[in-house]
């Protein structure tokens, strides 16, 4: 099943990890803005490998596993990255924090879970929660571009704006979790 065009979907956005990190380790604005493409068109595979799997009927207990993990990667690795560049600082680490803390805790709970064979679905609001987030992280990206490349957009406050309601909405979603969690815990 590994060859199957969800899966590969999946994989590609694991391997564009190390290229996203490559780009942000000293970028001047064209690699900001390279970055800022690779992401966008991983984050796309994201909502693509899923709609095609269930489309096609080729959803994968590998898909499945690998799926989130290659959304975590991603966000990780790219928060990381933005605060090296600086354009994660100050009081922007609080929601950066946030969704970090969110993705190991739901990861370690899904994983708790998945031994007392306990699914939890992904809700509506946590689809939410990941499109608001991939946007705020791709302005940020591009943040580092648009002094040469357009500034006249302000993406940085854009980004800035959006990662602290992804992180409002990380926080919602993490406490949903959670909460079905606690139940099976005792």
């Amino acid at each position: 099943m590994l060859s199957s065009l969800p899966n590969i979907l999946t994989l590609s956005r694991i391997l564009a990890v190390p290229f996203l990190v490559l780009l942000l380790w000293n970028p001047g604005w064209v690699g900001h803005l390279a970055a800022f493409i690779l992401f966008c068109v991983a984050a796309a595979t994201d909502y693509l490998d899923g709609y095609l799997a269930r489309s096609q009927g080729t959803v994968s207990k590998l898909g499945v596993f690998l799926d989130p993990i290659a959304d975590k990667i991603m966000v990780a690795a790219t928060i990381v990255m933005l605060v090296h560049t600086g354009t994660i600082h100050d009081w922007a680490i609080i929601p950066a924090l946030i969704i970090l803390l969110r993705e190991i805790t739901v990861s370690g709970l899904r994983e708790f879970l998945a031994g007392l064979q306990v699914s939890v679905p992904v809700s509506a609001l946590a689809k939410w929660k990941t499109a608001i987030q991939m946007m705020a992280l791709a302005a940020l990206i591009l943040a580092g571009a648009t002094p040469k490349f357009a500034p006249w957009l302000p993406a940085l406050e854009i980004g800035l704006i959006g990662l602290w309601i992804a992180a409002a909405l990380t926080a919602i979603t993490g406490y949903d979790y959670l909460r079905v969690g606690l139940k099976h815990m005792s």
